[in-house]
């Protein structure tokens, strides 16, 4: 963010005489900061501590958990080995949860992380480790951290095989609306402009979501009503009922249908028009 700043305050711990650094140890070079500010105490806080279950805790109770469990299973099946991706905050992010012990999955991070491992187990949880979403995350053999322009870089350039996100609104032709709603505060877009405009580069993008929203509100539309996020760029739409496929010229066919799930459930809880599949088969649900 410095580098595009008129005015750049760096508030560090020690303050150090010209030349104590080493040259490669310099992260921001002095051209970039206009004022530095000493601290007097530094407290490092976690913000979102988020921590790995013991293994053989049961994943879900609720019939709500079993319903977004059943979406997060079956997003584990887009996984492919050695494959590189991008997984949202929430139900996107719990997918990394179900990826076969065999399989070689780099997940990066608009922060700055490639290599993210999983959630901490507690007493192991770093403050200083954490991904977009401000989640305590670990890290795997052969991570790297980098900065901020050089992992939208990466996302811009293509070289994110597949990114997973949630979603308020989806059209029918694959218009996204996921980061705000108008009157209410919040934070920004973070990556997800950026993660559904690289889908033009050759990313895959997959929506993870609730068939509908509270109330049984309508989430698939023929057209968003919610400002867009990004046109004509979701590749796929999985939720608790049904898999999607989506096309930009022909619209939403329907592949896969959940168990106990009918047809005309899934056309009673969708707003726009689709087809089904010749080929419709059960939702697939990662075994791991």
């Amino acid at each position: 963010m410095c580098r595009a700043a008129k005015t750049t305050i760096a508030e560090v711990e020690e303050i150090l005489d010209i030349g104590e650094i080493d040259p490669e140890s310099v992260h921001v070079p002095s051209i970039y900061v206009h004022r530095v500010i000493k601290g007097e105490k530094f407290e490092k806080r976690i913000e979102k501590l988020t921590l790995l279950r013991e293994e053989g805790t049961v994943h879900s109770n609720s019939p709500a958990e079993k319903l977004r469990e059943r979406i997060i299973r079956r997003a584990a099946c887009e996984f492919r080995n050695e494959m590189y991706a991008n997984l949202g905050i929430g139900i996107p992010m719990l997918a990394s949860n179900f990826v076969p012990k065999d399989m070689i999955l780099h997940l990066q991070s608009e922060n700055g992380v490639l290599g993210l491992g999983p959630f901490p187990m507690e007493g192991q949880q770093d403050p200083d480790l954490i991904n977009a979403g401000k989640e305590t995350v670990t890290i795997v053999p052969g991570a790297a951290f980098f900065s901020s322009d050089d992992s939208f870089a990466m996302i811009r350039g293509g070289h994110i095989d597949l990114t997973i996100l949630g979603a308020m609104q989806v059209s029918q032709y694959g218009d996204l609306a996921n980061y705000m709603i108008p009157g209410k505060m919040v934070k920004g877009m973070g990556g997800a402009m950026d993660l559904v405009a690289s889908h033009s580069a050759g990313t895959k993008v997959v929506v993870t979501m609730e068939h509908t929203a509270k109330g049984g509100t309508h989430k698939i539309l023929p057209s968003c009503t919610l400002p867009l996020t990004g046109k004509n760029c979701v590749d796929m739409i999985i939720t608790d009922m049904c898999v999607f496929d989506v096309s930009a010229e022909e619209g939403l066919c329907m592949v896969e249908i959940a168990e106990g799930v009918t047809v005309e459930d899934v056309v009673n809880s969708t707003a726009c028009s689709f087809k089904v599949s010749p080929e419709l088969k059960p939702m697939q649900q990662s075994q791991v």
